[in-house]
């Protein structure tokens, strides 16, 4: 069960809410493309629990032609052969960042981009990562 918005934040402060949301019009721009932006959100919101997020992303991906099957077997990425090896490594990321406490961000999760990113895109992905850990942490700790 739901418990009520505890407060609302977007009201509260509205020009930090303004600030997350900028690097996301940014991030449209960035070479990494949306579908795959887009996935790496829906990833980490399926680890960090957040039901808002989750519908609106897969909402998003179903909107740019993402398939079932792969939306289905997303959580299970490591072993599904619907994903790139581009795609795995950003996955890889998305979860070493989104657990960072417990794993420290290892090179084996950073090495295996630069087989398949430019440094820009790097920095992006790892700016999205950080705000959609950032979001999801506004919704499910204001229990938006």
């Amino acid at each position: 069960m739901k418990s009520s918005l505890r407060l609302p934040y977007y009201e509260l402060s509205p020009q930090l809410l303004q600030g997350l949301r900028q690097i996301k019009v940014d991030l449209e721009a960035s070479p990494l493309g949306l579908p795959l932006i887009e996935l790496v959100y829906l990833r980490v919101a399926q680890i960090n629990g957040c039901s808002y997020c989750l519908n609106m992303h897969t909402k998003t991906l179903r909107e740019r032609n993402e398939t079932d099957r792969r939306l289905a077997e997303l959580a299970g990425w490591r072993v599904s052969s619907q994903f790139s090896q581009r795609e795995k490594s950003a996955l890889e990321w998305a979860e070493s960042l989104t657990h960072v406490a417990d794993t420290h961000a290892p090179d084996e999760a950073f090495f295996p981009l630069k087989e398949h990113f430019s440094d820009q895109e790097i920095s992006d992905l790892t700016f999205a990562i950080a705000l959609m850990n950032a979001m999801t942490r506004l919704a499910i700790g204001m229990r938006q």
